[in-house]
């Protein structure tokens, strides 16, 4: 079974066992129909338990989770990754990636030249914006048919054309 992750835990949330995660995800609301989360510091280490409650928050979200009942527990979980089975993902139209798909491709421009890799994925209202990183320098890539000319998550890369101020 192949998993995702989907956050980091970051620490308790009061005193009934509540877990405050750095969310991965786009919306935490694809959680709501889960029976199970994983919990560990790492995938092979990963461990299930049954999902209780989710709260939606806009960069976290807190977990509830059966078998961690109240802080000291939570707190003993703090620095973990939460992953999800990815059976349940859906397929995406052709031309969309899930942002873990395109974190960590390579960027090439047309030209061959290799400016980094893929660190990050920022929504905003129009279209995502794709932080790529080479050294020291930092591009801002806007998730758009101009600037991104193909991705290929097979060979994990990422041809772009610049545009002029990029």
């Amino acid at each position: 079974m192949e998993l995702l992750e989907i956050g980091r835990i970051v620490r308790f949330h009061g005193l009934a066992g509540r877990m405050k995660v750095l969310s991965y995800l786009e919306s935490p609301a694809v959680l709501h129909d889960l029976p199970e989360v994983f919990v560990g510091l790492s995938v092979q280490g990963a461990m299930p338990f049954p999902l209780e409650a989710v709260q939606n928050g806009k960069d976290f979200f807190i977990l509830k989770l059966k078998g961690i009942e109240d802080r000291d527990a939570a707190a003993k979980r703090v620095g973990s990754s939460v992953w999800i089975s990815s059976g349940g993902r859906k397929k995406l139209p052709e031309g969309e990636y899930y942002w873990r798909e395109i974190i960590g491709l390579q960027v090439v421009t047309e030209d061959d030249q290799v400016l980094g890799r893929i660190e990050a994925v920022f929504p905003t209202g129009s279209n995502d914006v794709y932080v790529c990183r080479g050294g020291e320098r930092e591009i801002l890539l806007p998730a758009i048919v101009d600037v991104i000319r193909k991705i290929d998550t097979e060979c994990r890369v990422m041809a772009v054309r610049l545009l002029k101020g990029l």
